[in-house]
């Protein structure tokens, strides 16, 4: 049995564990071990909205659980705390972990570079926990400072220093000062008493972008109010105080709130294994170009603990979140090589395509493309493009239920337009006023099945009459003289067809179908009923003239089939039962509709109810209220279901 033994589930951790159990899914002789102290993975990238409060604290966290569903990856939750890798062994605080391969991938912690003071009194800012605890500072701060008069004692109290005006300490900062105004108005505090400030010993904010996209953040930080201190050191931090050295002097300034972003150095026990493997910079490992560590050939290092200069770079690696995932990739296939004894191992060659930071949730700037080749992406396309990075992402770790959570959170419950789209598409009408519009729209639909009985569609074959006469009548309209008309067109529809009217376009799109948009009668005199639109498509139309029409037996059958579905949705709305797939039938019912006989205007209104019904209509005032947590707590028990992601919480 071979056995690999990964420490640490941050983004390299996480990614190297899945692509491994994809590999090595057939090998029975291999067994994979994750070992973290926590039972989530965290979106280390996303800590500032969860800080000043733009998602919810479970939008930024992964269950491990989830993540490795149905997989060969066994989740350990424990500490580990040293190394013995004479023996081959991971030990921590609940257990040891022997193993044939170590991917050491247990990420970094804050450093504060001897500033005195800054570990006991700054808030620190690289977790969760971090995250969470900064959110709840802002709150208490306002609460607080709402009840004292006194507004010089006010502004002392709200007064925030954030440390770091790299990609961390710029994205927190603009995060905060977009979410001062909403919780000044919620405490009735002037936006004025609060002061938000951004230090750091470098000249400019974000030196990894362009000057140009320098000047861009620190432009917008000043309009956010936010006051960029650059080329200054911090001497000392104290409980209600920052020192900063500016011009060869320390100057005392008032600081209730220090947050740390100013650095990163490897995880405590990275730095135990530096004790023994090859490092530098702070604790990272030294690695070959096939990513194993110089001492130690059983011993993979990704993410942030390594550092490796690739072939012709002037630099290491930085510790970015592309280097996780592109390291992840090499490790888990030269794991795979030298398990299986197949293919070659790779050296590591990465391309990294860009840097991306936002500003606030509305704001953002971006230089991307490929090595050679990048472009500066303007605010909209930035945020777009962090977004759908994002997405790719988190289809990787957890698929569709991510994705859907990702979405839920950053667009759909989004408040006070904290989006680079605004609100536009936040959920703000309750759904209670959807349920008379539901009911109406399934009774008109049990009503168009029950008329259709009475009509006899259950007994005699209709279409060749129904489809006939609707294509007489827009063919006579289009002046082609019925020559594209279904051959045996009704006396009905050949009485249609001598109407006048007005055709307000024709389009053929690439010869595969038509868009067709009329009127039965002169614009002067058309209401909306007179109108009608028709997707004409010749595929479909060789179907029904050839298949559906010559067959009596097919012909009843698509009838049946016709009302039943009409019976189905109208019942199926009106109780609140199923309301999803009912909604979803409703529109491929009316699109059969519109591209066979076209459809009216005035029945237009049904497409759109459908599309407004289609999520969670049933949950208020029907059946779907219980029904649906029910199916979907079934519907997560099935093994296939858990492992491929295919539902939402």
């Amino acid at each position: 049995m071979k056995k690999i033994v990964i420490v640490g589930a941050g983004y390299a951790g996480v990614l190297t564990a899945k692509k491994l159990a994809r590999k090595l899914k057939k090998n029975d002789d291999v067994s994979i071990t994750i070992v973290d102290k926590i039972p989530f993975h965290t979106m280390l990238t996303e800590l500032h909205e969860v800080a000043a409060k733009r998602v919810d604290e479970d939008g930024i966290r992964v269950s491990l659980k989830k993540i490795f569903a149905g997989r060969k990856v066994d989740v350990k939750l424990d500490t580990i705390t040293s190394f013995d890798f004479e023996n081959k062994r991971a030990i921590g605080k609940a257990d040891s972990y022997d193993y044939d391969y170590l991917v050491l991938s247990a990420g970094s912690k804050p450093t504060f570079f001897g500033v005195p003071g800054a570990e006991e009194h700054a808030f620190k800012f690289w977790s969760y926990e971090d995250a969470v605890a900064i959110r709840h500072r802002l709150v208490n701060l306002f609460q607080k400072a709402c009840a004292v008069a006194d507004r010089e004692e006010r502004a002392k109290l709200l007064s925030i220093y954030v440390i770091g005006a790299g990609f961390t300490g710029v994205e927190l900062a603009g995060e905060i000062a977009e979410y001062i105004p909403i919780i000044c108005g919620k405490f009735e505090i002037d936006r004025e008493d609060v002061k938000i400030s951004v230090v750091d010993v470098l000249d400019r904010t974000v030196p990894n972008l362009p000057e140009k996209l320098s000047a861009k953040v620190e432009k917008r930080l000043k309009k956010m109010g936010v006051s960029t201190v650059l080329g200054a050191n911090v001497c000392r931090i104290g409980e209600d105080f920052i020192e900063i050295r500016q011009n060869g002097a320390c100057i005392r300034h008032q600081a209730n709130t220090v947050i740390w972003a100013a650095g990163i150095e490897s995880a405590d026990i990275t730095g135990e294994a530096a004790k023994v493997l090859e490092s530098a910079n702070r604790g990272r490992i030294r690695t070959d170009p096939y990513l194993r560590s110089l001492n130690d050939p059983s011993v993979f290092v990704i993410g942030d603990n390594m550092l490796y200069t690739p072939e012709g770079a002037e630099h290491p690696v930085p510790q970015i979140v592309e280097n996780a995932e592109q390291s992840a990739k090499h490790a888990a296939h030269n794991i795979a090589c030298l398990i299986t004894g197949k293919g070659e191992l790779k050296k590591y060659e990465p391309k990294f395509h860009g840097f991306m930071v936002c500003v606030g949730g509305r704001y953002g700037v971006a230089r991307v493309g490929i090595p050679n080749f990048m472009i500066n992406l303007p605010s909209f396309f930035a945020m777009a493009a962090k977004h759908f990075i994002n997405i790719v992402y988190f289809v990787q770790v957890l698929g569709w239920n991510k994705v859907y959570s990702y979405l839920k959170h950053e667009f759909f419950t989004i408040r006070d337009k904290r989006s680079f789209l605004g609100g536009h598409f936040s959920n703000r009408t309750p759904s209670f006023l959807l349920v008379p519009f539901r009911m109406w729209l399934g009774a008109v639909w049990l009503y168009e099945g029950i008329m259709k009985i009475v009509g006899g569609w259950m007994k005699t074959p209709k279409l060749e009459g129904f489809f006939g006469s609707a294509a007489a009548w827009f063919e006579s309209l289009l002046g082609t003289g019925g020559a594209d008309a279904v051959s045996s067109a009704t006396a009905q529809g050949e009485a249609a067809a001598e109407s006048a009217g007005t055709v307000i376009f024709n389009l053929n799109i690439l010869g595969l179908f038509r868009t067709i948009f009329v009127s039965g009668k002169t614009l002067a005199e058309s209401t909306v009923a007179d109108y009608a639109f028709k997707l004409d498509i010749p595929l479909l139309n060789r179907f029904i003239e050839r298949l559906v029409i010559p067959n009596d037996w097919l012909q009843l059958l698509m009838q049946i089939f016709i009302v039943l579905a009409e019976i189905v949705i109208g019942l199926s709305l009106i109780g609140g039962l199923f309301s999803t797939p009912s909604s979803a039938l409703s529109i491929i019912l009316l699109l059969m509709f519109t591209s066979t006989t076209g459809l009216y205007l005035s029945s237009f209104w049904m497409v759109f109810g459908a599309i407004a019904l289609l999520f969670g209509a049933g949950s208020i005032f029907g059946f779907d209220y219980y029904t649906t947590p029910l199916l979907k707590k079934l519907w997560r028990r099935l093994p296939w279901v858990r492992s491929r992601y295919i539902y939402h919480d």
